[in-house]
């Protein structure tokens, strides 16, 4: 009988049931994560990050610029906080900017100078000339209207006089009433007149507009402060949307464009981030593209100056610009994605890379790292900085309650948030995690990763670990134990992952429907990955497949529905694998119509990791033999050979829920160790089905629920497992199934003829 396994492979299959052991010994260095000590060096408290923490401090020796390249959550954010940190301690009494910058007017009203002067000289020149102009606006005499208010009064007395006079004149002659009512009139009119010069007087008096108008062309000319180091202390700044007018400066509108009230051009200016900063901070460097600021950066990274300029085509300040250049030499800290940097190699022939490199590094953040024990003593350290940064968090939050209130104040509190009775001994704060509890992180992060690593994308770990925080909070628990962390797990998913807990849902009926109206002759169970954009986590789920083959017609293969291009190539593979297996045998081949069907797959399928199922199901239809819909399995086929593919951690954890009734799996041998991190805090065996070894888990307590896992090397090994059939009773039943076929066609090809 045929054998693919050696002796030696059965002894490293053996060896996978070590792991949990050996993932305690790495772990043996403490019994609960408040033994763990975190580093005072900040760029230390990084993990996984090695090669990029050793160019940091590289590139701030040198004063280099740093370009972090890798998936959201690997920590370039942290790192190039980091490397401010280190350039604050190490140069940043050197590399601070020591003087202010002043703008002062230029050759005309739309163009100005820039200079650089000691802070401390500036304001002192600057309050010169402040007293300079206070004095000469006190010189200039008050407002006044007395001469006027003085004649207007001389006016309206003798008007008042002659009204006196005519009245008198008027009992002796009525005619002299006319002229009267003349002066009354007149001497109201001079009243008013004296009124509204005197209220005049009064306001001006007040607003003292008349001196200020006096003194404005002084002071249009007073020089303004654009920069004081004094103030603006910080060395990087952080620049979110990278374009002209946050990374150069410009000029305000100015709304005072008539009646001589033009704002000047040095008080309409200000400066951005060149001008101001040593280091500038792009967080993503894809918004700099969309911004288009691409070519002014190379210009100003080379020449390490540029000239103030009016940001906008048309209105006020378009035609503004400082006549000398401002300094401008910044290190540049970026972070970018693989697709940003797909774009960066093509644009300008790298131009922006080849700055980068000529002053400076590019650093590409690692995506997951071997399972050393140095990692994974990271790991254990990373948790414990979330929980410490949890308790300053519950400190910020709940303090003044803690201090004013006291223990059960908090506790009454929290009863509303909760919305239960908690117990009178409960305490708001942050728990340590138990040994166990960081080997199921540990576990997770294996499990998000393959080739027997972790995963380097923290941000969504740090979402379980302050879940199963809260959970251990709300039961009161001393510790956060593994049942904490796979409750977290269940709750923390991402949109992708709720997306496919559903699907998974759904497969549930669908694939119990399946089983029970079938003879499950060509239907195998499939697996699939579902990846997240955010976490790049990869969630598994099955994947009911139909396969069948008509004799007769024309020699092809059809996959109806939303297949990819790898998907379909797959497909021919198995086409041509079937094809050679039959001139292997020596049976005699005829014309074969292949169909392949993903049963409810409406996003389509990519990839080739279903391979080796649709061969299962095509050879399970040529020669009638059921297959277990008890068990998944997955593999890209090449000839005989199965392969490895990705996600097999995630494809095999899909289909362990009970519900789903699935009793195993059937994965490649080269992915024997993305079983590992499925046997933490689990019981488990080592088992052997006739020459297929495998492993058994119990998913429940006592030796319950048991899961078979078998590693198989070629489709022989699957036909075994699923089938229940062997390399010879296959060969032996496509032979035989290929006459019978061959029989047919001839009778009917007879049958035609004599019609």
């Amino acid at each position: 009988m045929y054998n693919d396994y050696r002796e030696e492979d059965y002894k490293w299959i053996k060896e996978l049931t070590l792991y949990p052991r050996t993932l305690e010994s790495c772990l043996s260095h403490f019994e609960d994560t408040s033994q763990i000590k975190i580093p005072d060096d900040r760029i230390e408290r990084v993990i996984f990050q090695n090669h990029a923490k050793k160019a940091i401090r590289k590139v701030a020796q040198n004063r280099g610029h740093l370009l972090l390249v890798g998936k959201p959550g690997t920590g370039k954010s942290m790192l190039a906080d980091m490397f401010s940190r280190v350039i604050e301690k190490s140069l940043g009494d050197y590399i601070r900017p020591k003087e202010s910058i002043i703008a002062y007017p230029g050759k005309d009203q739309n163009h100005m100078r820039i200079a650089y002067e000691d802070p401390k000289k500036i304001e002192d020149h600057i309050s010169m000339l402040n007293r300079a102009i206070e004095d000469a606006r006190n010189s200039i005499e008050d407002f006044s209207l007395s001469k006027q208010i003085e004649s207007v009064r001389k006016v309206k007395t003798v008007l008042l006089w002659l009204a006196g006079l005519s009245v008198v004149a008027g009992i002796f002659f009525p005619p002299a009433f006319v002229v009267t009512g003349l002066s009354g009139i007149g001497a109201i009119f001079m009243f008013m007149q004296e009124n509204n010069h005197k209220v005049q007087e009064k306001i001006h008096q007040e607003m003292q507009t008349g001196k200020s108008l006096n003194v404005k062309p002084l002071m249009d000319m007073m020089p303004e402060i654009l920069y004081d180091p004094r103030k603006d202390t910080s060395l990087m700044i952080r620049v979110s949307e990278p374009g002209s007018n946050n990374m150069k400066g410009g000029f305000r509108h100015d709304p005072y464009q008539s009646g001589n009230l033009h704002t000047p051009i040095q008080k309409r200016a200000y400066l951005g981030a060149h001008a101001k900063a040593p280091i500038i901070y792009i967080d993503e460097l894809k918004t700099l593209i969309k911004e288009r600021y691409m070519s002014s950066l190379l210009e100003i990274m080379q020449n390490k100056k540029y000239v103030l300029e009016g940001g906008r085509n048309t209105g006020s300040g378009a035609a503004d610009r400082s006549e000398n250049p401002l300094k401008a030499d910044n290190l540049i800290i970026a972070c970018c994605n693989h697709d940003t940097l797909a774009y960066l190699q093509e644009e300008g022939d790298g131009a922006f890379l080849s700055r980068i490199e000529d002053k400076g590094e590019i650093i590409n953040m690692e995506s997951a790292v071997p399972e050393t024990k140095e990692n994974v003593a990271q790991a254990a350290r990373y948790i414990k900085q979330e929980i410490d940064n949890l308790g300053r968090e519950f400190e910020n939050t709940w303090g003044m309650v803690l201090e004013k209130e006291g223990p059960a104040g908090v506790r009454r509190r929290c009863e509303k948030i909760f919305g239960k009775k908690l117990p009178l001994n409960y305490r708001l704060k942050a728990r340590e995690f138990s040994r166990n509890a960081v080997a199921e992180i540990v576990k997770e992060l294996r499990c998000r990763s393959s080739d027997g690593k972790l995963s380097c994308v923290l941000r969504p770990i740090n979402g379980i670990i302050k879940t199963a925080e809260l959970e251990a909070i709300v039961e009161n628990s001393e510790l956060v134990e593994p049942r904490h962390v796979r409750k977290a797990l269940e709750e923390h998913l991402s949109l992708e992952g709720a997306v496919s807990k559903e699907l998974v849902e759904h497969k549930k009926d669908l694939k119990k429907y399946i089983s029970s109206m079938t003879d499950s002759i060509g239907y195998v169970v499939g697996l699939a990955v579902i990846r997240s954009r955010s976490s790049s986590q990869m969630f598994g789920q099955p994947l009911p497949i139909h396969c069948q083959i008509n004799t007769g017609g024309s020699d092809i293969i059809t996959a109806p529905g939303k297949i990819g291009e790898i998907a379909k190539a797959a497909a021919e593979n198995v086409r041509a694998s079937i094809k050679k297996l039959l001139h292997k045998v020596g049976a005699p081949y005829v014309g074969y119509e292949m169909h392949i069907e993903y049963i409810q797959a409406h996003d389509g399928v990519e990839g080739d990791s279903a391979s080796v199922a649709m061969n299962i199901g095509l050879i399970s239809d040529y020669i009638r033999q059921p297959v277990s819909q008890k068990y998944g399995i997955t593999g890209s086929l090449t000839g005989e050979i199965i392969l490895p593919v990705g996600g097999v951690t995630e494809k095999v954890r899909s289909i362990m829920d009970i519900d789903l009734t699935m009793e195993g799996a059937c994965i490649p041998w080269q992915n024997k160790h993305d079983v590992e991190p499925l046997l933490v805090n689990t019981d488990f065996e080592y088992i052997r089905k006739e020459e297929v070894p495998g492993l058994r888990i119990y998913r429940n307590e006592g030796g319950k629920d048991p899961f078979e896992i078998f590693f198989c090397k070629t489709k022989y090994n699957a036909y075994k497992i699923l089938m229940g059939v062997s390399r010879e009773e296959v060969e032996d039943r496509i032979t035989e199934r290929s006459k019978r076929d061959l029989e047919f066609m001839r009778n009917m090809k007879s049958k035609f003829a004599e019609d």
